[in-house]
């Protein structure tokens, strides 16, 4: 049976408990509790995309489209999400300090018209939210924190981006410009575009990348793998503190001004819409302290400043997505053994959703992976810890369907639809029971959920049985489904961070 969601506005209103509701078509749906013990338990499993916008890398997938061209785009992207049974995805609205969405502090990304600062003509973060959610899907926004341009980047500086605006907040280091994370100023522009898009949006998360201080890079005149690296040009910043009585090292004070900033991003999101996650998806190697003999290689700790270990250990974050790049056999980087070392420095509990390397599989590149590799990380990450969840770098890969990856996900890992785990640390209690009403339209049922009393519901998680065999869907509204062979339906409701209602069932 093939099911089609259609995005339309609930209308129905809840209907009373156990009466025989009657169609238009005839036949009545009738509430069934024996069936709950038929239904089978909801999978567990965060899987997402993230969609790159800088460089055009998934969206848009290039400069200067018109509106609809971009919107047609979009749409479908995430209609390929629902088609392989995703559940979420983390859009990235703030390359380098520019916006994919209307702002007030920043202007918007080259990206979007091929000049920064030129509107669209519509709200593309708005846009996205509303087409996710009427699929069911989640949509977390993705920022960069301190990239102030990016290499790809054509277009002049708009007279209201911080390189015009805030001159000695950006450093240039190598062919990239960056904000400093030692200028305190810098650090609450950053922390005020986070309020003013979680106050503005309804997001379900907000999330950044591995870009804190940048990747090093060899001094001027150096070969690449040399040792002797560029030192980030922080000194007058540094001077400043060390002038005002500051007694760390600087490495110390480096890794100290990244740590404030995500304590203060969780604390803003806890106090503003305290039921959004925050995520962070760091460079996947930890830190050499707590590396096993199976672990070598770069050190962001030492590197790019990022205590991660810390965060975790105080629960500044909701989920981490270490970005776990490399082979099930790379020696001193294999999957496994960096996805173990995750999960035992997690004191916190927070979620653990490794971030997969999908856009390594390429066409016509001796360095390709094939889709086994990514299908067996998966496999990696059920066993090691059922119920979590994995994000793909990035969208493209899926959306061109690399060597039939997307085909085998569909066929094998995504057959059935997965609920996102729950996050009960944000949120306690469940939505009410909800209830389900039916309308006939033509050769389909158009199935209605509504809310129950109590907690109101984010989205509906509907179980239906055709033929004898039963399947999930995940619906904000009225789910379309072929009539033929239906002849029952299950109902959960789940809150904004996942939490599950009781079941009600229905015979059709």
């Amino acid at each position: 049976m093939t099911l089609t969601r259609r995005s339309v506005l609930a209308s129905a209103a809840a209907l009373a408990a156990c009466a025989d509701l009657p169609f238009a078509g005839g036949g009545s749906l009738r509430e069934a509790p024996e069936l709950l013990r038929e239904a089978p338990a909801a999978t567990r499993e965060f899987r997402a995309a993230w969609v790159a916008t800088v460089a055009n890398i998934d969206w848009p997938s290039k400069k200067g489209l018109s509106m609809e061209q971009q919107q047609a785009e979009a749409r479908a992207m995430l209609d390929k999400c629902v088609a392989l049974k995703l559940n979420a995805v983390i859009f990235q609205i703030r390359t380098a300090a520019d916006a994919l969405y209307e702002s007030k502090l920043e202007p918007w990304s080259e990206y979007l018209t091929g000049t920064q600062g030129v509107s669209p003509g519509y709200d593309p973060l708005a846009f996205w939210i509303a087409e996710a959610h009427a699929r069911g899907l989640e949509l977390h926004a993705w920022f960069n924190p301190f990239r102030a341009r990016q290499n790809s980047a054509k277009s002049t500086a708009a007279a209201t981006h911080l390189s015009q605006t805030r001159p000695g907040w950006v450093k240039s280091y190598g062919d990239q410009l960056w904000l400093d994370p030692g200028e305190p100023e810098a650090g609450e522009h950053t922390l005020a575009v986070f309020k003013d898009v979680l106050k503005r949006y309804e997001v379900d998360g907000l999330h950044i990348d591995d870009y804190f201080y940048p990747y090093p890079i060899a001094l001027p005149g150096r070969a690449a793998d040399s040792k002797e690296e560029l030192d980030f040009p922080d000194e007058p910043s540094w001077q400043r503190y060390q002038q005002a009585g500051g007694t760390l090292a600087r490495n110390d004070w480096r890794r100290q001004n990244v740590d404030r900033l995500i304590e203060r991003i969780y604390g803003m999101i806890r106090a503003t819409k305290p039921w959004v996650r925050f995520g962070v998806s760091p460079f996947g190697i930890p830190k050499p302290s707590i590396r096993n003999e199976n672990i070598a290689g770069f050190s962001q700790y030492d590197k790019l400043y990022a205590h991660v270990e810390l965060w975790l250990e105080q629960g500044w974050m909701d989920y981490l997505v270490p970005q776990l790049y490399w082979s099930r056999t790379q020696k001193g980087q294999s999957y496994e053994p960096l996805l173990q070392v995750w999960r035992a420095n997690n004191p916190m509990q927070r979620h653990v959703w490794p971030g997969l390397f999908t856009s390594r599989i390429q066409a016509d590149k001796p360095e390709s992976w094939g889709p086994d590799e990514i299908l067996g990380q998966i496999d990696i990450t059920r066993r090691v810890a059922p119920s979590t969840g994995h994000v793909h770098f990035s969208m493209v890969a899926l959306n061109q369907n690399r060597k039939g990856l997307a085909d085998q996900l569909a066929a094998g890992p995504y057959r059935e639809a997965a609920l996102v785990p729950a996050t009960p640390w944000l949120e306690q209690g469940a939505p009410g029971m909800p209830q389900l009403s039916a309308e006939r339209q033509g050769t389909n049922w158009m199935l209605k959920p509504a809310a129950g009393l109590g907690k109101p519901a984010s989205r509906y998680a509907v179980w239906l049985r055709a033929d004898g065999q039963w399947r999930m869907e995940i619906t904000t509204g009225p789910l379309s489904v072929p009539a033929a062979g239906l002849d029952a339906a299950v109902i959960s409701a789940l809150d904004r961070v996942g939490n599950e209602s009781e079941r009600r069932a229905y015979r059709l």
